[in-house]
């Protein structure tokens, strides 16, 4: 079937990050396979810790040009400890993306996809082809783009498990940081769809504007003097006891909780040296500030702070209830769970300074689409 190109990110054990474009062969799909030609695949803050790892990319190198751009950029001695499993293992990336149907295996269900377009989860979407069962392809509705379609599992999926963690958990509402990117507009969205209180911490005027033009109610800006202050007031009004955290990093968890525990205590009626007895929750599931987490301890003891991923989540409930979840995000794909994009790439595009150096910083509202086809 020909030959495709494949964006890669390799460790080398010299203490070296290579980023190169790979002419691998264009799958031959299984029975229940498809080949997707990618048109779209987005580059997600979790995209970032395989394509570029801890290197410098401030002193980062390119040669070439096209197809043989290569990146190199060294990596700190401190972070090679981290890499070991991955040193000199030529890795692809990509979370996902979203194409047209260009080869299909045997099966009917396959055959059934040929020429649609769809959106796919799995790794490898930074290729200009991939392969994909069928029973892991979503089919975008009728007049829908790969741009509308590349960012429909990792953004839409994650604010909606956010609001099942809630129900399952037994928490009534939420508190949700870098609270302005794709993410945090889709959750604000889906909160105000389904009658959920949501605390949005953002970290600008600017930020807190653009939510409360979509419709937020509940906004508080960290860098504000008063920032501690309205975060316990807002907590206190919505109740909101469950916290996912973008920044990971810093003190800003530890705040949180803090806030929490005071509005608790607001409503007690009895002291108690141990703090209050309402359980308080964040989950970090970001690392926009790559510092340690620093935790105060001043929010009594029935609290809690863990890592959250999305796959484990879903596989956690089950592919009936996650199906559920990829329908709705399918039935409102250019409404509720519509991306925006600072920039389209192609492949070698991806490769250049100025680019790795815009889409590296995770700015909040900013958000780079890779075309592998582009031009092509």
């Amino acid at each position: 079937m020909g030959t495709s190109l494949q964006l890669r990110s390799l460790v080398k054990s010299s203490g070296e990050l290579e980023l190169s474009l790979v002419s691998v062969p264009i799958p031959v799909p299984a029975a229940d396979e498809v080949v997707v030609r990618i048109e779209g695949a987005p580059i997600n803050p979790s995209d970032l810790g395989l394509l570029l790892g801890p290197a410098d990319i401030g002193s980062a190198k390119v040669t070439g040009s096209g197809a043989d751009t290569v990146v190199t950029a060294p990596i700190p001695p401190q972070f090679m400890r981290a890499m070991g499993a991955r040193v000199d293992d030529s890795m692809p990336v990509g979370n996902e993306g979203a194409g047209v149907v260009i080869a299909a295996g045997d099966s009917p269900e396959a055959q059934a996809l040929l020429g649609k377009m769809v959106a796919i989860l799995g790794g490898a979407t930074y290729a200009q082809h991939r392969s994909a069962k069928v029973a892991d392809v979503l089919v975008l509705p009728e007049g829908a783009t790969a741009a509308d379609g590349a960012s429909c599992f990792v953004n839409p999926l994650t604010a909606l498990s956010m609001i099942e963690v809630m129900r399952r958990e037994g928490h009534t509402a939420l508190v949700h940081t870098a609270a302005a990117s794709n993410l945090g507009q889709m959750l604000n969205k889906i909160c105000l769809a389904d009658g959920v209180a949501l605390v949005n911490i953002v970290r600008n005027q600017e930020q807190a504007d653009l939510l409360r033009g979509i419709g937020a109610k509940y906004v508080v800006d960290s860098t504000a003097p008063d920032f501690i202050e309205a975060l316990t007031n807002v907590i206190d009004e919505t109740g909101a006891t469950l916290a996912f955290d973008a920044i990971g990093g810093g003190k800003l968890a530890s705040q949180i909780l803090s806030a929490m525990e005071v509005a608790a205590n607001r409503k007690a009626t009895v002291y108690s040296r141990y703090g209050s007895a309402t359980y308080k929750q964040v989950y970090i599931y970001g690392g926009l500030d790559t510092r340690p987490t620093e935790l105060a301890r001043n929010f009594g003891l029935s609290w809690g702070v863990n890592g959250w991923l999305l796959t484990p989540f879903l596989v956690k409930i089950g592919a009936a209830d996650a199906g559920k979840l990829r329908a709705r995000v399918a039935a409102e794909l250019k409404t509720t769970f519509a991306s925006h994009y600072t920039a389209e790439l192609s492949l070698a595009e991806a490769l250049q300074p100025e680019a790795i150096a815009a889409y590296a910083r995770k700015a909040t509202g900013e958000k780079y689409l890779i075309n592998p086809n582009k031009g092509v």
